[in-house]
């Protein structure tokens, strides 16, 4: 069995590697992406938007661009990330309810829509015994992405018309899962703990509390500290969306397109979230980080940090990958206007802690990757919202194995908001192939070959 699977490894790299030069003869555009690096425009989307750069269209010649980098912007249906984020840290409010409903609406509720709304999410926070059944039954993995992804395909069985395209009913299933989602993976991940010996802790949310409270509160059993609800918070908003073209809610989009249902186009969205090259690219960093403090005696020196960040880009560290995670981006450039806000929590929630060395890990780490990043390859690159929100999250006392899963329950709501107007604007994805130039094989019989 080995050696025909060897060969069947081997047949495969033989057979489907794809030369570059066939690559750009053909123009094809791997990853739907253009060979100066933007994203092919496929769709058209009022959710998210990501500024990274600018185009600049040569004036004697239209069919010649350049590509201009620019400080990060990201707007939900037209409003800064950065301004919400900061209007709710100046009021001591919280946000991602209202966010949310931005996100499916287009508009910014009042305050009497927001009451009912978030009464609604509420609500809908409430498990089934049938949902808590699900819960008890799908954890045996410890990949909180595995268990979360079952849950949310299990959902299907809860619902007497799964599969109906009635843009009400179907709002209806994504306000459900978007209310449940904080719910399923901090119980998921306590019901693991469980299973693994130790106390059972299983709460249930409070009326009084935002969505952000009642997670942590769900997961720790305990009151959360408000400064860090608040913070929570606004970490959930910066996760809520992200455009179009993001690998995880493309797939959510391209899956309802078919006329699939919501659990399986949300649960498809979380198996993308689930990749070391998208959502799970936070732990990722970590890993990563952890590997530094062990190789790196000295923190400060920042000489020993070069080091081994040169071992990480030769594959001679960390994961072997030959990446430094939580740098580069597929659309911001000089900056990803997430990373900040998430960088001031992190110097923070240190200095609350005790933690500032750490955090002045991070700080040479952040300096000193982007410029080995340019020496190597020649590109500027600038670290992204996955370098700082696990540490955040850490010293908040998270877990790391719930680093993506919470990425995903943000997500919820622009996976959702995505999955309606793709539904509403009624068109199934499917963008084309080509094979390249080859011998068409007269076919052979077992006994000819």
């Amino acid at each position: 069995m080995d050696k025909i699977l060897e060969k069947i490894k081997h047949l495969s790299l033989q057979h489907d590697k794809v030369s570059p030069d066939v690559i750009r003869e053909k123009d094809i555009k791997l990853g739907l992406r253009n060979p100066d690096g933007t994203g092919v425009i496929v769709g058209i989307t009022t959710k998210g938007r990501v500024i990274g750069y600018e185009i600049e269209f040569d004036k004697n010649n239209p069919g010649l661009k350049k590509v201009i980098p620019v400080e990060g912007r990201l707007y939900y249906c037209g409003y800064d990330v950065t301004d919400i984020v900061e209007s709710h840290e100046k009021n001591k409010t919280f946000g991602f309810e209202e966010v949310v409903y931005l996100l499916l609406t287009g508009v910014l509720p009042d305050k009497a829509d927001l009451a009912k709304f978030s009464d609604e999410l509420h609500k809908r926070s409430k498990l089934s015994n049938l949902e808590r059944g699900i819960i008890i039954d799908e954890v045996e993995n410890s990949n909180q992405m595995y268990a979360l992804h079952s849950v949310i395909s299990h959902l299907s069985r809860c619902d007497k018309n799964p599969d109906t395209l009635d843009i009400s009913r179907v709002s209806e299933q994504c306000i459900n899962i978007i209310a449940k989602a904080p719910v399923f993976v901090a119980n998921n991940y306590n019901v693991f703990k469980f299973k693994k010996g130790e106390d059972l802790r299983i709460a249930r949310s409070r009326e009084n509390l935002s969505m952000a409270e009642n997670f942590l509160y769900l997961l720790k059993g305990e009151m959360p500290d408000r400064d860090e609800a608040l913070m929570f918070d606004a970490c959930l908003i910066m996760h809520a969306e992200h455009g179009g073209g993001n690998n995880s809610t493309f797939t959510v989009r391209t899956v309802s397109s078919s006329g699939a249902n919501t659990y399986m186009a949300l649960a498809a969205g979380v198996a993308s979230l689930s990749g070391q090259f998208h959502g799970g690219a936070n732990e990722s960093v970590m890993y990563m980080m952890k590997q530094c403090q062990k190789d790196v005696k000295d923190w400060s020196d920042e000489k020993k940090i070069k080091q081994y960040l040169v071992k990480v880009l030769d594959g001679k560290a960390a994961d072997g990958s030959g990446k430094i995670y939580g740098m580069g981006h597929a659309v911001y450039t000089i900056s990803d206007p997430r990373t900040r806000i998430l960088k001031s929590y992190a110097g923070k929630l240190a200095k609350k802690y005790g933690k500032q060395d750490l955090f002045n890990l991070f700080c040479a780490v952040e300096k000193i990757g982007p410029q080995l990043i340019e020496e190597r390859k020649g590109n500027k690159v600038c670290v992204n919202v996955d370098f700082y929100s696990g540490l955040v999250y850490k010293l908040m006392g998270i877990p790391d194995a719930l680093f993506t899963p919470i990425f995903a329950m943000a997500r919820t709501a622009g996976w959702s908001a995505h999955r309606i107007e793709q539904i509403i604007q009624g068109k199934i994805i499917r963008p084309a192939y080509i094979s390249p130039d080859y011998q068409i094989l007269e076919y052979k019989d077992m006994k000819q070959r």
